[in-house]
């Protein structure tokens, strides 16, 4: 591979295809991208990771685009026009087919770009350990499986000490790569999240007549999303499925929330949630579990409606650099097991963010157990309300080669093919967070709160 060779947004180009002089809300717009490598030689294959969203910062708006790859170095973006006045147009080349190839194949080939640090207690004393998914060590194992989705972490087991006595773990990055010199090229901040040239102006919408953009739909359980999934609009998002217009959920949250209990799994992007919740639930009170670090769980409760809510962690792959306790540490699939559900429980899952360091594999079996233990709980009670958040988006400057947007994506795609047919709802975060323009793994106030109104929307 030549670095010549390779995708390069300032010598690409975005064009209209079906411009014209006066839009309409609800018009759509396609343009065009042509992709050159760094000699200015037209593009001959696809492949390239891109991000494109329409928006205005003046109106608070914004909408991802739908993105077709002709395999040829040619792609068309498409846009629907969802509200009246300015929109810009963005396209930004996150990396290069090349790099997409290198990120691909780095990732499963193995486990490590993770360290894990096991702590045991021997009497009074700590111990350290290694631990991990896969061991290359000869010697004696504490092995902690569950046999029933087969789900298997273990550590290097010290001498004299029993296997129960593993107390916290901690996780690091490791200076590993498996990326060539060559490779680690394409992922220097200069090439990574490049806006692509545009020969366009910005468009100027009207409202017709003849145009509307109302949906009359509840929101309901179930539904099947479409993508884009909504817009925003004065920082409120719009789903295209449902009205959410005509009320905002989360100004009847006592009422809707009354008498139920929520169970938050997942990482600290739902966690966000549960810390969310104050702002407009004022007689919500956490109780101190005690304990230390971000990674506890998080319990808060509200005596005058009868709510209980509740925050945990999943289990591994947890990626932290500090330690937490592995007595309250459990899979999802176990957490969803131990509840006996009914019209008054709902579980919210968000997965995605811990595993992009590790080979799709293990994803895609932590994806399929949860859609087991889901479809038993079902079973047993098939009035429980169950609804997933797809992952963010995140920062572009972080560790590329484990943590880059590109796994992330692929696992969103994931999540939307696994749980399909399946009686949840969704909470489509990766395209709020794109329509957004958000690159934090912990997006701001504006999305947590649309997220949880979408979620209310849901359940009330």
């Amino acid at each position: 591979m030549y670095l010549n060779e390779t995708t390069n947004a300032k010598n690409s180009i975005a064009t209209i295809l079906d411009y014209k002089e006066k839009y309409c809300v609800g018009d759509p717009l396609t343009v065009r991208v042509e992709m050159f490598n760094y000699l200015g030689e037209k593009k001959t294959y696809g492949g390239d990771f891109l991000r494109a969203r329409i928006f205005s910062s003046k109106l608070e708006a914004g909408a991802s685009g739908k993105i077709e790859d002709y395999n040829n170095g040619t792609y068309n973006v498409y846009f629907t026009l969802f509200w009246e006045g300015s929109v810009q147009i963005s396209i930004i080349l996150l990396h290069p087919s090349e790099g997409v190839s290198a990120l691909w194949k780095a990732r499963n080939i193995g486990y490590k770009y993770i360290s894990y640090t096991g702590k045991f207690l021997n009497k009074s004393q700590e111990i350290h350990t290694e631990c991990g998914f896969h061991l290359n060590s000869i010697k004696e194992r504490c092995e902690y499986v569950d046999k029933k989705y087969g789900e298997l972490f273990s550590c290097i087991k010290p001498p004299g000490v029993a296997c129960e006595a593993f107390i916290s773990l901690m996780s690091g990055n490791t200076p590993y790569t498996n990326l060539t010199n060559v490779e680690k090229n394409l992922f220097i901040r200069s090439n990574i999240g490049v806006e692509i040239l545009k020969h366009i102006e910005n468009i100027d919408v009207l409202k017709c007549t003849r145009t509307s953009m109302k949906v009359t739909s509840k929101c309901k359980i179930g539904m099947s999303l479409p993508f884009p999934s909504g817009y925003f609009l004065k920082n409120q998002w719009y789903p295209l499925y449902c009205n959410l217009s005509s009320y905002e959920p989360l100004s009847q949250i006592q009422k809707c929330l009354a008498g139920k209990m929520i169970y938050l799994m997942g990482d600290s992007t739902i966690r966000q949630w549960i810390q969310y919740f104050p702002k407009f639930l004022k007689s919500l009170k956490f109780f101190d579990i005690h304990g230390s670090g971000w990674q506890k769980a998080i319990v808060a409760f509200d005596l005058t409606n009868n709510i209980y809510m509740q925050w945990k962690k999943h289990g591994h792959p947890f990626v932290t650099q500090s330690f937490f306790t592995m007595r309250d540490d459990a899979y999802i699939t176990k957490e969803i097991n131990q509840l006996g559900g009914g019209s008054n429980t709902v579980i919210v899952i968000a997965l995605g963010q811990h595993f992009r360091p590790f080979p799709l594999a293990l994803f895609i079996r932590r994806l399929i157990n949860v859609r087991k233990a889901i479809e038993n709980l079902f079973l047993r009670s098939p009035d429980t309300k169950v609804i997933i958040k797809s992952e963010n988006t995140r920062e572009i400057n972080t560790d590329v080669e484990r943590f880059s947007d590109f796994h992330g994506y692929i696992q969103y795609l994931l999540v939307k093919d696994i749980f399909r047919g399946l009686n949840v709802g969704v909470i489509d975060a990766w395209d709020m967070t794109t329509a957004f323009g958000s690159f934090d793994v912990h997006p701001p106030a504006t999305v947590i709160k649309n997220q949880i109104n979408l979620f209310m929307s849901y359940i009330c």
